[in-house]
């Protein structure tokens, strides 16, 4: 009797509640029928998925110090990084991204790795003073080059044509040098500090520098092109006191660039316009390199945080 005596609430509209992303992923889990439907419910409940990862964020874990570079292999199946720990880990890019592999043989930290053309050598150099070649499928090494008193900080051999090669120094200019003919060729000034990083974009005409005056920059490396090389200048990312050689990387299809900064943000940007595309953050620590998949819209990260990280971009 006293039930019905009951005052009756307003008449409000119905208000979707929102509900987590995790309840959604469980409900979405739950509604199919097969193990198959579940796992298609599960992909619908996220964004939209645009390469074979695994997961759009990939954690790659298993470096003892500060990673201070990464690069795909040429086929996008496997990839290679190396640091402070004086290691090369080969890992796979697709699965659970196990490391399969563990380059041992330099006595000084790593500071790059290039793969060749075909991918079938990996060369790394180190302050050890030396530069290695291995093997990439057998993970021996096949050369060891001395000659140097020091380490120069960057080097880029040209992929096919005149035997040059690119090399970024503490002095703040990039020199270009011809192998046959033993001598050097030109030097580019612009950057107010020490260049750390270079890539050389995927036809060859046009070089990418990173530098500590907190500019990368891109200049016409051409032959017979005009006297002041530099044609573009992108800024957002930061050096600080650590001093790290941070590292830049064109996409395949030179329509996007990174760059590794000492925020713990990987910047990548849209070459035309200069316009900041993405600013992602996850690392602890300052980012040495970004690397590009040769073929999937992924990007590589690795830091000092001692990880790296794969993820999706659009």
């Amino acid at each position: 009797m006293i039930e019905q005596q009951k005052r009756k609430g307003p008449e409000l509209p119905l208000v979707p509640v929102k509900r987590q992303r995790h309840d959604l992923l469980l409900g979405a889990a739950g509604s199919g029928t097969g193990a198959g439907q579940q796992q298609g419910a599960l992909l619908q409940a996220g964004p939209p998925r645009c390469s074979s990862l695994q997961a759009p964020i990939m954690l790659l874990s298993g470096h003892e110090g500060e990673v201070y570079c990464c690069k795909f292999h040429p086929s996008g199946s496997t990839l290679a990084s190396a640091g402070f720990d004086r290691l090369i880990l080969l890992w796979n890019v697709y699965g659970d991204c196990d490391n399969y592999a563990t380059l041992k043989g330099h006595s000084g930290a790593v500071m790059e790795l290039h793969y060749n053309t075909d991918g079938s050598m990996l060369f790394s150099a180190s302050t050890d003073k030396t530069v290695a070649v291995w093997d990439s499928e057998t993970g021996e090494r096949v050369k060891r080059l001395k000659g140097h008193t020091s380490f120069v900080n960057s080097c880029y051999p040209a992929r096919r044509g005149p035997q040059l090669v690119c090399t970024g120094s503490d002095d703040g200019t990039v020199k270009v040098w011809d192998l046959r003919q033993n001598k050097l060729t030109y030097t580019m000034r612009g950057h107010a500090d020490s260049v750390t990083g270079l890539s050389l974009s995927s036809e060859g005409s046009y070089l990418l520098s990173n530098a500590m005056d907190n500019t990368v920059r891109v200049w016409d490396v051409r032959p017979f092109a005009p006297k002041e090389r530099c044609v573009k200048i992108f800024q957002g990312n930061v050096h600080n006191f650590e001093k790290n050689l941070l590292r830049c990387s064109w996409s395949p299809d030179g329509s996007k660039i990174a760059a590794g900064s000492a925020d713990r943000f990987v910047y990548v940007w849209d070459t035309t316009s200069r316009r900041i595309l993405y600013k992602l953050p996850g690392h602890a620590g300052s980012i040495n390199e970004v690397a590009f998949h040769p073929d999937e819209p992924i990007i590589l990260s690795a830091s000092s945080d001692k990880r790296l990280y794969m993820g999706e971009i659009q």
